[in-house]
Formats: structure tokens, C-alpha cells, sequence
């Protein structure tokens, strides 16, 4: 390892790593499973038309995918010059007070001050945790390290899930999940910062200039391609999972309407796992790259799957979202990737802002989306939204697959360096 640290110490910033991404999750796709509800409360009944609660679903969910992309940046930068610590704390206490507030709204204009408070917040935690992890532990074992973060992270989704079917006060999902985020803040106590960061304080080196990611032509290239690699992932939750009851209202199927919240638990109940299987899949070919082949190949498999397999009958539906949740479980080696591509400071830049680019890659996706859906109409006019998501489908595979190329193998890789 680069520093001296104990097993107790490195078991902690696991420990809290975890936690607090498991809490981001719980967070972050909350409101893709309270949406209907909270919306139908918010506007009345009268008002609470599927083209309405589409409409300004999709737009709540941009203001929070927007607020991720800004957080990002800021988080990220903050994390190279200041700590990876700091963001810790900044991160988790934003992103806990704004849902406890959002419990309280009665507008659809506060629901998207909220949620892009909210998303500002959540895009600190994950990046500076997994950078933690990935400077602490040596580079045979950093990989199994970002292996647990994702998994019992992603994991909070699943819960995020079983509440919205459980409770039926949408609020109190709201409260849960800011009350979780300030029990975390005590755990941070004593956990150590990175030997790395530290390191630099000796250096006469530039530190968390976004900039620096684009000075150079092939790191620039790095960095796009590992952001594009992971984009198929919320292509499928921010469109396929989340907009699934009105795909399927479009693809004529009446014999059962998906649930959404129903839908999270199931996908990210796969993702749980795939993130525990590429994770360790990685490990065992000593290479990040042919793991992220592998659950590429089959994301687009599992995709033909929704569109075909999954309209037959409700319990198809629920078992592909759920082989597909298992194909996109490649968050953890994309993390880990992420990681390390990059010099020490810039590497909390780096690792925050390209996951967060990702998950605002949604703003893009739903802006395609509705493009496609005014392009295709079926016969009666209405949007072909089938058309629309496959189309955007098709789109995302073709840019991944690119971006697959000419990604570098980091697996080997010694972290301790720096960026000129």
C-alpha cells in the first residue's frame, strides 16, 4: 500500500465508502420510484395524466441529472485541492438536508429547486469514495476494494425500491433517505485521508484544474471514452426502467402496466450482483477492459430481450429487467477505471465528474428520446416511443462500442503519480 495504514482503519473507509454510495443510490433513484405518486399528489388527481406525470417527470429528473453535472464539477475540483475528505462530509450533508426538505414540497417549481439541490449533493460522494479507496489499497487489491463499494452501494436501490411499495406516504421515503445521510456523517469521524493527496502537499503541482483533463489530445480521448463506456448503463435506467409504464402503454400492451418502483428493485437487485460479478471478473482476467466487454455484449443482448421477451407477460417483464440489471452491473470496473486513468491531481476530478457525466447523460438521452418519439408516430399520430427508446438504443451501443476501442487497460497500473 502507499501509506501506512491499518486494517482496522482501511476496513473503515471501506466500510464508510459503501455506506455512503449506498446511500447515494437510495437517493439518487428515489425519485424515479416516488414519481408517480408524488406527483399525482402534488398536481391532483384532475391533473395527474400520464402525458403530464411524463412530461414533468422527465424534466424533474433533468433538474437533478442537472445539478449531478455541476456538483460534479465542483466536488471534484474541491476533492484534488482541498481532500477527498472534505467532499465526503460537503456531499452527504447537502444531498440529506435537500430530500429532507423535499418531504416538504407542495410546488412543482420547489420539487425541482430540491432535486437539483439534491443532485448537486449526491455527485460528491461517490467519486471522492472510490478515489479514497483506490489510493489506500495496493493496486493487486484496489479492484475488489471498488468491488464492495458498488456492490452494497448499488444495493440502496433495491431498498429504495421495497420503501416505495411499502410506505404509502411518499414524503417519508423523502425523510428516510436524508435521515440516513446525517447518521452517515458520524461514521466519517476518523477516517484518514488519502497518503496520496497527502504526498502532494510537498509537490510544486497543479491540483483539480478541469482543464488538465484536456490539455493533452490522449487524455482528453481516455476520458471521454470512460464516460461513454458507462452511458448505456442510465440509458437503460433513465429511460427503459424509469419510463417503462409509458413504453409499454405505446407498445399496446393492456394486460399489465409496469411498476416503476417495482421495476428499480428487480434491475438493481441484478445490478447488486453484476457489480459483485464484473468486479471480481476483473480480478481474475487481470484486466478491466475484457470485463467491461464482456457485460457490454451482454447489455445489448439483454435490451432485445425488453423489447421482444419482456412484453409476453409480468413475470417476463420483471426477469428481463432483472437479466438486464445484471448486464449493466459493470459500475464497479468502470469506477475503478476511472480511477485510475489518471494522475493523483487530478484523479477526485476525474473520478467525480466522469460518473456524474454519465448520469447527466440522461438530459441528452431524454432530449433524443423525445426527438425520436416526434419522428416516429404510429398510426393513430401518437408517439411510437418504442421506436423512440430503440433508436436512442442504438445510438448509446454504437458510441460505447468506440469509446471500447480506445480505452487503455489500467489494471497494472501504478496510481502514484502525478498529472503535468
Amino acid at each position: 500500500m502507499n501509506q501506512s495504514i491499518s486494517g482496522s482503519s482501511l476496513n473503515k473507509i471501506i466500510i464508510v465508502a459503501a455506506l455512503g454510495y449506498f446511500v447515494d443510490i437510495y437517493d439518487l433513484v428515489l425519485f424515479s420510484v416516488e414519481r408517480r405518486d408524488s406527483l399525482t399528489d402534488i398536481l391532483g388527481v384532475d391533473n395527474a395524466t400520464p402525458q403530464n406525470l411524463k412530461n414533468i417527470g422527465m424534466s424533474l429528473l433533468n433538474w437533478q441529472m442537472g445539478g449531478m453535472l455541476v456538483g460534479g464539477l465542483f466536488w471534484g475540483i474541491l476533492g484534488d485541492k482541498r481532500g477527498r475528505l472534505s467532499v465526503l462530509f460537503g456531499s452527504i450533508l447537502t444531498y440529506s438536508l435537500a430530500n429532507i426538505f423535499n418531504a416538504m414540497v407542495t410546488s412543482v417549481e420547489w420539487y425541482a429547486a430540491l432535486r437539483f439541490i439534491s443532485g448537486f449533493g449526491l455527485a460528491g460522494e461517490l467519486g471522492a469514495g472510490i478515489t479514497l479507496v483506490s489510493e489506500t489499497m495496493s493496486k493487486e487489491r484496489r479492484g475488489v476494494g471498488t468491488m464492495i463499494v458498488a456492490t452494497v452501494g448499488v444495493f440502496g436501490a433495491v431498498v429504495a425500491g421495497f420503501m416505495g411499495d411499502v410506505i404509502k406516504d411518499w414524503r417519508w421515503s423523502f425523510y428516510i433517505g436524508g435521515g440516513m445521510g446525517l447518521v452517515l456523517l458520524i461514521l466519517r469521524v476518523g477516517i484518514l485521508e488519502s497518503g496520496m493527496f497527502e504526498g502532494l502537499k510537498d509537490q510544486n503541482v497543479r491540483q483539480g484544474n478541469f482543464l488538465d483533463l484536456f490539455n493533452n489530445r490522449k487524455r482528453a480521448g481516455q476520458y471521454l471514452s470512460v464516460i461513454m463506456i458507462a452511458v448505456p448503463v442510465w440509458y437503460v435506467m433513465g429511460i427503459l426502467i424509469t419510463f417503462a409504464p409509458e413504453i409499454f402503454l405505446s407498445m399496446g400492451v393492456k394486460e399489465f402496466r409496469p411498476d416503476t418502483g417495482k421495476s428499480i428493485m428487480y434491475a438493481y437487485l441484478g445490478i447488486t450482483i453484476g457489480d459483485f460479478v464484473s468486479g471480481m471478473l476483473s480480478q481474475v482476467l487481470k484486466s478491466r477492459k475484457k470485463a467491461l466487454a464482456a457485460f457490454m455484449l451482454m447489455t445489448l443482448i439483454s435490451v432485445f430481450f425488453y423489447f421482444t421477451l419482456a412484453t409476453k407477460s409480468e413475470f417476463q417483464y420483471y426477469l428481463v429487467v432483472s437479466i438486464i440489471g445484471f448486464a449493466t452491473g459493470y459500475w464497479a470496473v468502470f469506477m475503478s477505471t476511472a480511477a485510475e486513468l489518471f494522475g493523483t491531481n487530478i484523479r477526485a476530478t476525474a473520478t467525480t465528474t466522469a460518473p456524474n457525466f454519465v448520469r447527466g447523460s440522461v438530459i441528452f438521452l431524454s432530449f433524443l428520446f423525445q426527438m425520436f418519439e416526434y419522428f416516429f408516430k404510429k398510426q393513430d399520430g401518437s408517439p411510437d416511443s418504442k421506436m423512440a427508446a430503440i433508436a436512442v438504443g442504438i445510438v448509446v451501443a454504437a458510441l460505447a462500442t468506440l469509446a471500447w476501442i480506445n480505452l487503455k487497460e489500467t489494471f497494472h497500473k501504478d496510481l502514484n503519480y502525478v498529472e503535468s
